[in-house]
């Protein structure tokens, strides 16, 4: 009796993952600012800073998520601009320039 030669099953070709080419959604002006005194409120935490000010976000952000109106938010984060300045200006680690501008980028009126 001949060996037989093994035989070989027939793979189904790999299926390729297509990938979506997604673009970043743009948010709108409300949700930026949240976002914005978001970072801003952790940021003044992890550096130990404007404990009243903090307090003020954190108020203002449960204000906003009962009534849906932004106006304290975009006093907050003024504010805490003016304080962030003065942290780059003083070259506190984990102030960036970036950081700064992103909070400008989101006080500017579309």
């Amino acid at each position: 009796m001949a060996k037989s030669t093994p035989k070989t099953s027939a793979k189904a070709p790999a299926q390729t993952v297509k990938k979506k080419n997604v673009k970043a959604e743009s948010q709108s002006p409300a949700d930026q600012i949240v976002k914005i005194c978001e970072t801003a409120l952790a940021k003044l935490g992890d550096l130990n800073i404007e404990h009243g000010l903090q307090s003020e976000i954190n108020w203002c952000l449960g204000s906003f998520h009962n009534d849906n109106n932004p106006i304290g938010l975009y006093q907050m984060a003024d504010r805490s601009l003016t304080v962030f300045k003065a942290e780059l200006a003083r070259k506190t680690k984990g102030v960036t320039a970036k950081f700064v501008s992103d909070i400008e980028k989101a006080l500017k009126p579309s």
